[in-house]
Order: C-alpha cells, then structure tokens, then sequence
C-alpha cells in the first residue's frame, strides 16, 4: 500500500489538464501517445475539446528502483460536470491544482478546490503552459499564493506541450500525497464512483477498495441494494482492462459480475463480501446530485418510448448527475421528465442519446424547480408548468436563488454587472483579487440563467469572464404560468413559469418566433401568449388561398362574391376539424430567446 497513490487533476475548462494527462502517462510508459487527448476517447469530447466524463488509468512509475502505481483520475472542468468531479475526490488523496499561466485562477478552479479541501486531499499547485508567449507565471503563483496560503516553491511550472516539469509533477505525487490509509486485514469495503455498460459483459463497476482484499471468484454484494453476485472478473483499468487474481486496499480497479439490469448499480454504493454483510457499514460522505434544470425529453415516434427508457437507463449508469421520471403530454405523448445540472449537460445528453443509442428526441423548455404554498398549508414542489395548481388556491411561490460568483478582468465590471441586473441578480459583493482581476459576487434566481446567460457572459467580456454558482435556497417572486395557444389550443410542452415582470415581452416574442416557425396551414393559424384568461400577446399565420375567381373575367361582382363566400365556408369547416403540427425547431427555437 505504501507505493500505492490516488490523485485526480482539477483545474477550470481548457487550462489544459487532458494535454498535461497525456504527457503524464507518455512519461510513466503507460502508452504511446499517438493522438492529443488519449483519455478524452468520446468523439463527442474531442469536437468540443472539452472532457465530459471523468476517466481512472493506472500508471507504473520507477523511481529510486522502487515501483509505485500511481492511480490517476481525469476530471471535467465545466461547471455543468462538477458532480464527476465529486466523484473522482471521494476515491481519492491528493489532487492536482490546474492553472492555466496566461489565465490565472478561473471561477471553476476555485469551487473545485474547495471541495478538495473539504475531502481533506493534498494539494500539489501546477502552473501550466509556461512555454506560452502571454504567460504570466509570476503573477498567477502570487494569486495561487492568495488562494491556497502555499509557499512559493511548493509550487510546479509546467507546460502539457512540451512536458516541461512532467518528471517534477510524478516527484510531487510519490513525495507529497499520502498513500491510501485502509487495513488490508479488515472485511472487504469497496466505493463504486463509476459504471459503464457493454453489451456483451453487463455492467462493469469501477471501484476503490478502502479497506480489505478482493479476489477473482469471490461472492459479493452491493450494500445499497442488497443484491449479490460473483466476481467473474476483477483488474485494473489501463487504456484496456487488466485482468487480476486479486486487488489488495487502496487498489482502483473494475468488477465484471454479469449484470443486466441498471438500477442495480448506484454510484456510491459499497462493495463487500456476502459472508460480511449485515457487519460492514456503507461508506459515507458520497454526495447525492441535485439537478438544477429540468426539460421533458419525448421521442419523435411514440413507440419509441421503451426504448428510450432503456437508453436512459444505460446512460445514467455512465453518467449519474442525470435523473428521469416518466410523465406525459398533450401534445408530445408519452416521455421523460429528465434533471440536469445545467445546459451544456441537457445538450450534451441529448448529442450523446443520438450518437451513442439512435434515438431521435424532442426536448422542452428548460425549467427549474419551485416550491408552491398554497392556501391551506401544504407544500408542492412543481418541475413542469403542468404541475401547477390552480393560481385561485396559490398563496406564494417560491423559486431557487444561486450564489454566483464571476470573475473578470475590471474593463467588463459595467457590462457584467448590467447583465446579472436584468436577470434580476442583486450584488453581494466585488473583490479585487490581484493586479485588474476582479471576482463579483450576486444573488440571482436560478430560472434567469438556465437558458442563455453563460453565453452571453461569454460574448460580453470577450470570454474573459469565468462563472461559477451553487444553490442558495428558495424565496417568494411572482412568478406567473404562461401559456402558448394555437387556434385556442393550450400546447403544453410550450407552457412556461416566468417572473410578472417579464411575460408581456417573453409573451410577444415567442407569438413572433413562432409565426415564423410554423408552415402555412390550408387556414388562419391564431397564435397567442395567456396568462390564465388574459390573452397578452398574439399573432396571426395566414391561410394558403387558392384564387377562386381567376376563372371569373368581367361578368357580375355578386358572381366573384359568392365563390369566395363558399370558399370561406370550406376554410372555416376546415379549421375545426384541422390541427396544427409543431415541427421540432419551435421547441428549439424558444431556448435561443434573445
């Protein structure tokens, strides 16, 4: 165990920590790196030069003529993936802190700290790509300096490109973070922090063995559920799995055990023997996601529906920050209600239920949770403007508010500060961190931000602003349902919960986004926005119309008159019987809402 170190690398989103893992595991022999980004494997990830999913390899270092195995765990650096993140400290002693030179410490950087702090790792600071004309390496050591309280030269300079500080960097891990602390003697107690499906195998579990030994062979069981089943195959996870006899404490590692079905594997469930059971407790302070934004998702046919629900089930066994419930809707059938932890994520799922399982979704408007008082007492939380009681029985509504935290250079303090005011943010406080640098702090409510506030920050500074949030409780807002009509049809998945202040505006620009989305129909198409039974905004599509009175030259006007007067019989016939299909770029559409 004394050769044996877990660490996980954290840094904010493109400060370079999939470039510096590579140059990690071409240093340590692991593989022969032939591609940028050997980890980031998912086509997904390398299109967007972002890491979605946090990946384990283990790396054999040889250091004074000693082996150690070093366990690395890759992580994500977008706010929207911060529950990978979680995952990865809890199986680990020490991290990696991550900052870009040219950058400095970013918003993501520090919230990703803090929880390494809370789980008690050992922080080793990297200042990376050192070798970049604009860096600025003295300046950023001084503001890692502020944030950590570390000594100068406890920090590395490193650049992912060249390698520079790569041997420095695996010195720092053998020499500062401690080996796993377990006995190798007591009952077999094993954190699951990730899961994978394959077709052929089942579901693999990764795991950390705390404490005891597992072996090929072994009968085991999940604490949690309380199913049990047999090791058919334990190894350690390189670029491939590696087959074992045996995984000692402090070991990561992966178990094949031949099952099929999902919800039998929970991310932060504990692996033990059958013959311990009922002895050996769970392992605590695994943290349970909170979904943030919630949406709809419905297959474009509906009897597409159970496999949908399957395609879910095996993406959350990868990904376990995604939640669903099964609900249904007038104008879509049967789906989802699915929670997300943020957009990027909702798109992300989406991109990966297309590529990886075939299926064809619509997804609604996003939307985030309230708490409903109505007035005898009782409390409602309500995901879907569905749900919503009568607003007659309505006392309060209660909306969630975010603690978010900007950071810029102080040129953008007036354009960020008029942005998170018109969102409804109100300011906590401004810190000046180091030379122009400056961190704003505001209160905001969480529905303000879910749709298209993280790309306009991004626009407005330049992408010179970095963001980051968590949840801050609910408080009372008057917030109001508003409905979309369609020839005076509700379409619910179009329904939306939005502050008083803003539906007259959101109201008439989803009427005119609309009318230009939908196709010419053989009949007046009415498109309004109400609140209850106030209509407050509305426009018209025109109807196609034949020219019935071509055939007419001269002659009486009564003649013209009377064509078009049974024409119009027909459109009106026609509009009662007729409905109206909503193309899946209207659902779209709303989201990008200027």
């Amino acid at each position: 165990m004394k050769h044996i170190r877990n660490f996980c690398i954290i840094a904010h989103i493109d400060h370079g920590k999939s470039t510096l893992a590579d140059r990690l595991l071409e240093r340590t022999n692991t593989i022969q790196v032939t591609e940028g980004q050997m980890l980031d494997d998912m086509d997904l990830e390398r299109e967007r030069g972002i890491t979605i999913k946090s990946h384990a390899i283990q790396m054999e270092y040889m250091r004074d003529g000693e082996k150690y195995i070093l366990n690395l765990i890759d992580t994500p650096g977008h706010v929207d993936f911060s529950y990978e993140v979680s995952r990865s400290i809890a199986a680990c002693e020490g991290a990696l802190l991550v900052v870009d030179a040219t950058q400095g410490v970013q918003a993501q950087t520090i919230s990703n700290l803090y929880m390494a702090i809370d789980h008690d790792l050992e922080i080793i600071p990297v200042v990376n790509k050192c070798d970049m004309p604009n860096a600025m390496p003295e300046e950023v050591e001084d503001e890692i300096i502020d944030l950590l309280g570390c000594k100068r030269e406890e920090i590395i300079r490193a650049s992912g490109k060249t390698g520079e500080g790569v041997d420095d960097i695996l010195n720092a891990v053998v020499d500062r973070i401690p080996c796993p602390k377990g006995d190798e003697n007591a009952p077999l107690q094993a954190l699951i922090f990730d899961s994978v499906f394959n077709s052929f195998r089942g579901i693999i579990a990764y795991f950390k063995i705390v404490n005891g030994s597992i072996k090929s062979g072994d009968e085991v069981a999940f604490i949690n559920t309380g199913k049990e089943y047999k090791a058919d195959e334990i190894g350690t996870l390189r670029m491939e799995m590696v087959p074992r006899k045996e995984l000692h404490c402090g070991d990561v590692g992966y178990i094949v055990s031949g099952i099929k079905t999902a919800t039998e594997v929970k991310v932060g469930d504990t692996i033990t023997h059958v013959s311990t059971l009922g002895q050996v407790s769970a392992i605590a302070g695994f943290e349970e996601v909170k979904p943030m934004v919630f949406a709809g998702v419905y297959p474009i046919e509906t009897e597409d529906y159970e496999n949908l629900r399957a395609s879910l089930e095996k993406l959350q066994l990868n990904d376990a920050s995604l939640t669903f419930q099964p609900e249904s809707s007038v104008a879509l059938g049967f789906g989802f209600r699915c929670g997300f932890l943020g957009l990027l994520h909702m798109e992300i799922v989406q991109e990966r239920l297309d590529r990886e399982f075939n299926m064809d979704v619509i997804t609604t408007v996003p939307n985030v949770s309230y708490m409903v008082y109505d007035k005898h007492g009782e409390v409602k939380e309500v995901h879907n403007p569905a749900g919503m009681p009568d607003p007659t029985v309505i006392e309060r509504i209660e909306e969630p508010y975010i603690h978010a935290s900007v950071i810029t250079t102080s040129n953008f303090i007036g354009p960020i500060m008029t942005l998170c005011l018109g969102k409804r943010g109100e300011l906590i406080r401004q810190d000046f961190i180091s030379g122009n640098r400056v961190e704003i702090q505001f209160a905001m409510p969480l529905g303000e931000i879910v749709i298209d506030f993280y790309d306009k920050l991004k626009s407005i500074s330049k992408g010179y602003a970095s963001f980051d949030y968590h949840q801050d409780g609910f408080r009372p807002s008057k917030l109001v349902k508003l409905d979309i009509l369609l020839n005076g049809e509700p379409v619910d998945a179009l329904s939306t919960l939005t502050h008083v202040d803003n539906s007259v505006d959101f109201g008439r620009r989803m009427c005119e986004k609309l009318k230009e989305l939908l196709p010419r129909q053989q009949f007046d198409i009415a498109i309004q926005a109400a609140i209850g039974a106030k209509i407050i905004a509305r426009e018209t599509v025109k109807q196609v119309r034949k020219d019935v009175t071509a055939k007419c030259y001269g002659g009486d006007i009564s003649r013209k008159r009377k064509l078009l007067e049974k024409q119009k019989k027909g459109k009106k016939r026609m509009k009662q019987i007729g409905n109206v299909q909503v193309p899946q770029k209207a659902f779209l559409a709303v989201l990008k809402l200027d």
